[in-house]
């Protein structure tokens, strides 16, 4: 067989591989051949999911098990040596990775970022495939290692987790982090989406920093009692008992890796600053989780610590930088050294993507006017004036709008599963608790046998927060709906998720990246591929707000004097404006509730009740394949799309005869953005995939299924068969009238009634004259059926 005849894998095995080994790569513990890296993205079809296809390298080369060095792409002898150059570039871009392949099996091409033999790309022979030694001088070349300390430190080994692979973008996260703060940087910032292992990646830089010697005493710093009690449980448990939690405010210097939450340190009024009980230079690393957080008042809190510890290195990491005109995290820890958004998470498949259901009623909409000599249920006339979705339950209850969004809540729940875990977001935790109380009315069948069904969970209620771990953990079956207004917005690790109901007003940003994050998370164990929003009050707007998953912008200004502040401060001092009102707020653990407004007077909610509440509209948003929300109607976004992958009708024709099985057709379009089964459920669902694209984006008048197997029979075309074979054939023919041409494509068709009665699949083949005939008949069906196109 000569070279030209062989197929990609025998290059690979018969050339490439030879090569790599000769060249002094270990094969079984520093090459990995067609390694997948991406998960392959979900895509949502209705209830359904389907997984798109994974990114795989044909090699990637690594130094060590922590350290991908190199890329190789092969390609079958009929094509050039650098063929497959800009396809490996691309994955080395996402990957990190500097020294790019590309081979036919008759030479390597190489792409050198190093430049050290003067050209950034150049052929070379097979047997000049660089050595491993070879490429990690180059490398640290590149990379400005130039002591023999530093390199110890950067190629430290990971902690071996079994059962657990460190996926591609927290490698990059951790060994940019390493190199950093081993070349001597002591302020560094990782901005990571929700649910994409931001404390594990913390655990593995922490633990080579610490087994290479460089940081000694480490200090991991939260400010929820969820975060820490997670990190000792899993991702830090492997420091075992080098490790402590900093509790009631005791503290042991015993230990080298410390928990604690930062009010644990700082302490309250009676017993301040417990952190000073550590010498400022005790702690050689601090880990900032969650760093955008805080209020204004515990603002100085963590910047008193951090500021305390000055001398060591300080990690920040978060989901959503803070950066605004008088806030900034860049300017603290710098600019990120690295990011990985929401957007690439859920592209590569390792965060769920979200469809968003958003419910119009009529008095957001439109607003409401009391009538005139409306009172309210205290017996006090109602302010007359025009009241919004700003006022609704916050200083004017409508009880029959929380009863409606309660309504609509439970009829989507039994419409897919009553147990799926839900989180509903309020406005304060007055609101929580009346939405609490509307749920558990129209579900009293399931209250009825566990109270825990419902559960408010709120910074003010114990019983709430004791049930918070039970609600985030997937073997708990209860508590399923959780009604909440602030605490559950962050650090709550809530794998199984479904339902995110939106019934607050939501501004800020970072506050709704936040709780789009609860939903983020995949687990494929308990069926957890995607998650719904249901939003009631417009706060899905900022999905098409540019900032919504940007690289972080740096837009804070410090002026001379400044002292830089750490995290997010919703609200400036004890006084805040709403409305142009200023009113006291009072903090309660992560609430802030209302007091009085600057004259002193209590703000006085008015609740009203005998006001008709109607839903005007209900829209279903799909996350589209560029990663935004489509926000034209399906029928339109389809037409669009379809006239991108075939530029005319007699373009689709083309291909559609050509396609072996029209079940790839459909594949395809799925893996670029189009929802066909939805597209045929809000157009005609009795139209088939071929009839379906030549309406929608040709405007071509369309036959149903039943009308195109009535066609075939008109024709007679059935009389040049045995009678048994015809019988399977009318079968097969009423088949896709049924349920559309990739039913009868289907290997398993012969194993469905009615044609499992008629025989074995062995038999009704045989009564053809063989598979060769059987498939034959297939496809000349398929030719009749769509013989007038």
């Amino acid at each position: 067989m000569s070279k030209k005849e062989l197929s990609e894998r025998d290059i690979c095995t018969k050339y490439i591989t030879p090569a790599i080994k000769q060249a002094g790569w270990d094969i079984d513990l520093q090459v990995r051949e067609e390694k997948s890296f991406t998960a392959g993205r979900i895509y949502v079809k209705g209830k359904l999911h389907v997984r798109g296809k994974q990114k795989r390298a044909d090699y990637i080369l690594y130094y060590k098990s922590n350290i991908p060095i190199a890329i190789i792409e092969a390609k079958d002898n009929n094509h050039s040596v650098k063929a497959g150059i800009q396809q490996a570039l691309e994955y080395a871009k996402t990957l990190d990775i500097p020294f790019v392949y590309s081979s036919n099996g008759d030479a390597f091409y190489e792409h050198d970022k190093s430049l050290v033999n003067g050209a950034l790309e150049r052929e070379i022979s097979l047997e000049e495939f660089p050595s491993p030694e070879e490429l990690w001088r180059r490398y640290k070349i590149l990379k400005g290692i130039a002591h023999l300390e530093v390199e110890k430190v950067v190629a430290q080994d990971y902690y071996e987790a079994v059962g657990r692979e460190i996926r591609y973008y927290q490698a990059i996260a951790i060994n940019r982090t390493i190199e950093s703060i081993a070349k001597g940087n002591d302020r560094v910032l990782l901005v990571m989406a929700t649910g994409t292992g931001k404390t594990y990646t913390a655990f593995q830089i922490a633990w080579r920093l610490w087994k290479a010697g460089k940081k000694k005493r480490i200090l991991f710093l939260a400010d929820r009692n969820a975060l820490i009690g997670q990190a000792k449980r899993g991702d830090f448990k492997y420091f075992g008992d080098k490790m402590t939690m900093v509790r009631n405010h005791k503290v042991d210097k015993s230990y080298e890796v410390y928990l604690a939450l930062y009010q644990g340190l700082t302490g309250n009024e009676e017993d301040r600053n417990i952190y000073k009980q550590f010498s400022p230079d005790f702690f050689d690393l601090v880990i900032v989780d969650e760093c955008h957080r805080g209020s204004a008042a515990d603002d100085a809190a963590w910047r008193e610590i951090l500021e305390y510890f000055t001398s060591a290195t300080q990690i920040g990491l978060t989901a959503t930088p803070k950066e605004t005109k008088d806030i900034s995290n860049i300017d603290y820890f710098g600019e990120p050294v690295y990011t990985y958004s929401l957007k690439q998470g859920i592209e590569d498949g390792f965060l769920a993507p979200y469809k968003v259901v958003r419910i119009g009623l009529d008095k957001d909409l439109e607003g409401y006017r009391p009538e005139k000599g409306k009172k309210d249920t205290e017996g006090n006339l109602v302010e007359d004036r025009l009241y919004n979705t700003r006022d609704f339950d916050r200083t004017l209850v409508i009880e029959e709008r929380t009863r409606l969004v309660a309504k609509k809540v439970t009829e989507y729940l039994k419409l897919t599963n009553r147990f799926d875990k839900t989180i509903i977001f309020c406005v304060d935790i007055d609101h929580a608790d009346r939405m609490r109380q509307c749920l558990a009315n129209e579900n009293a069948d399931l209250v009825k046998e566990n109270h825990k069904y419902i559960m408010k969970i709120t910074g003010d209620d114990d019983e709430g927060k004791r049930e918070l771990d039970n609600f985030i953990d997937p073997e708990q079956k209860y508590p399923v709906i959780a009604t909440t207004s602030k605490l559950m917005t962050t650090g709550v690790d809530a794998q199984t998720c479904k339902l995110i109901v939106l019934d607050a007003n939501i501004q800020s940003m970072t506050e709704f990246k936040q709780i789009i994050g609860r939903g983020t998370r995949i687990n494929e164990e308990y069926g957890k591929y995607y998650f719904t929003i249901m939003d009631f009050r417009n706060a899905t707007n900022l999905f098409a707000d540019k900032d919504f998953d940007g690289e972080p912008v740096k837009i804070y200004e410090p002026k001379a004097g400044d002292i830089l502040q750490v995290v997010e401060a919703d609200e400036e001092g004890d006084y805040i404006e709403i409305d142009g009102e200023r009113v006291k707020v009072k903090t309660l653990g992560q609430e802030q509730i209302i007091e009085s407004g600057e004259n002193g007077q209590r703000l006085r909610k008015v609740f009203v009740r005998g006001v008709e509440v109607k839903v005007l509209n209900e829209r279903v948003q799909y996350y589209g394949v560029d990663g935004k929300l489509i926000s034209e109607t399906l029928k339109d976004y389809s037409k669009k799309h379809l006239q991108k992958e075939f530029r005319s009708l007699n373009e689709f024709i083309n291909k559609w005869n050509q396609a072996q099985k029209k079940q790839e057709i459909h594949a395809e379009l799925l893996e670029h953005g189009i929802f066909l089964d939805e597209l045929q459920e809000s157009v005609n669902k009795d139209l088939d995939t071929f009839d379906l694209i030549c309406h929608v984006a040709f405007d071509m008048p369309p036959l149903t299924r039943k009308e195109r197997a009535n066609n075939v029979k008109k024709r007679n075309y059935f009389t040049k068969y045995g009678e048994q074979a015809r019988k399977v054939l009318e079968a097969l023919l009423e088949k896709y009238a049924d349920k559309g041409i990739e039913n009868i494509e289907s290997a398993r068709v012969l194993e469905l009634e009615p044609l499992s009665q008629m025989g074995t699949p062995a038999e009704i083949v045989k009564w053809f004259g063989g598979p060769t005939h059987f498939r034959k008949a297939l496809k000349e069906l398929e030719d009749e059926l769509y013989k007038t196109a």
